[in-house]
């Protein structure tokens, strides 16, 4: 039974333009700039796509843990990475596509372990045009500029799949040939100095570097940090309420935590509380929930109220008594118990 992290995020974004759409012609002025932005109905909701996500996560664990990240080749219209997940951790982690003719191997093809979805605005928003010029120059007119944003609180969830770091596959299978035999030579020294074990039609790397690998991925969510318009609208993206389990199955129990009540974000308690009755079977760990104090702080309350409480497993709830940040590391030293050798 595969064993996945479960992760359930939100962050504050106050007065932010995270991710943007490009010019939107429609506007006053030629060189207005939209936020991402998706309709249910009548109503806007502002999002954060999965891409920039995977971009600020690849990057912050770059920068915090010293990932050695693999270089991007470029081919006309096409680019890919090197292949390589011995030497790169985030060719394992994140995964990747190297289309090449039979002749140089063929196509390999690796679905990411680490798994996200976009973060989305959990109530409608009115964006706000905000606007400026250019106009430091002592002569000519000041060329006007407009752009949106947005004051909201987003969710998202995501999810590690820990029988698939460090282990990388020949199969003739779509997503399952992560490597081919021309690369297998190519890699040959990465492959080597890595300590991976040839198994049958799988390389695997040793169970220390793979809990290495998943362990930063998850621990370095504290630090992540990115957005555009930070010069104008400084967001801290890292987010400000976690939920994180690991489960003996590949669903995802955390999709529907947030809810709009009456136009206020909020956490949906009732929906944690029923999902961890309905998999209690599936619990691999605690289910630790971490909380900024200073965001939501009318859950103190009810959170303090969870900590303890036993659905197989218990929950370990951090919020104005502890520190979120041991909260994650806490959850972070059960990887290594639930990664086989």
């Amino acid at each position: 039974m595969s064993k996945n992290i479960i992760g359930f995020m939100l962050i504050d974004a106050p007065y932010s333009a995270l991710n943007n759409a490009g010019s939107d012609a429609g506007e006053r002025t030629e060189n207005t700039v939209a936020v991402k932005s998706i309709r249910k109905g009548k109503d806007i909701y502002p999002y954060i796509s999965g891409q920039a996500i995977r971009y600020w996560w690849r990057e912050t664990l770059e920068k915090t843990y010293n990932w050695e990240t693999s270089p991007i080749e470029r081919e006309t219209k096409i680019a890919f990475t090197q292949a390589n997940p011995f030497k790169y951790s985030d060719d394992d982690v994140f995964g990747y596509m190297r289309a090449q003719g039979k002749s140089d191997g063929g196509t390999v093809t690796r679905l990411s372990p680490l798994k996200n979805s976009p973060l989305i605005s959990i109530v409608p928003n009115q964006m706000t045009n905000d606007f400026g010029v250019m106009s430091r120059q002592k002569e000519g007119d000041p060329v006007p500029h407009e752009h949106q944003f947005y004051s909201t609180i987003m969710h998202g969830i995501f999810s590690l799949d820990l029988e698939s770091v460090g282990v990388f596959l020949e199969n003739y299978k779509t997503g399952q040939r992560h490597l081919s035999e021309k690369l297998i030579l190519k890699h040959k020294d990465s492959i080597d100095k890595s300590g991976a074990v040839k198994k049958e039609k799988s390389y695997c790397l040793p169970k220390v570097e793979r809990i290495k690998r998943a362990t930063e991925t998850v621990s370095v969510l504290p630090f992540i940090s990115g957005g555009a318009k930070s010069a104008l609208h400084l967001t801290d993206v890292t987010p400000k309420l976690l939920v994180l389990v690991i489960l003996n199955s590949g669903n995802h129990i955390f999709m529907n935590l947030a809810k709009n009540d009456n136009g206020k974000p909020s956490f949906n308690i009732a929906a944690l509380e029923q999902v961890l009755t309905d998999y209690a079977d599936y619990l691999a760990t605690d289910v630790y929930i971490a909380r900024r104090v200073g965001f939501m702080d009318e859950l103190e309350t009810p959170l303090s109220q969870l900590n303890g409480k036993s659905f197989g497993k218990k929950i370990v709830v951090y919020n104005s008594e502890g520190s979120f940040n041991k909260t994650v590391n806490s959850f972070s030293k059960e990887i290594g118990n639930n990664i086989s050798e």
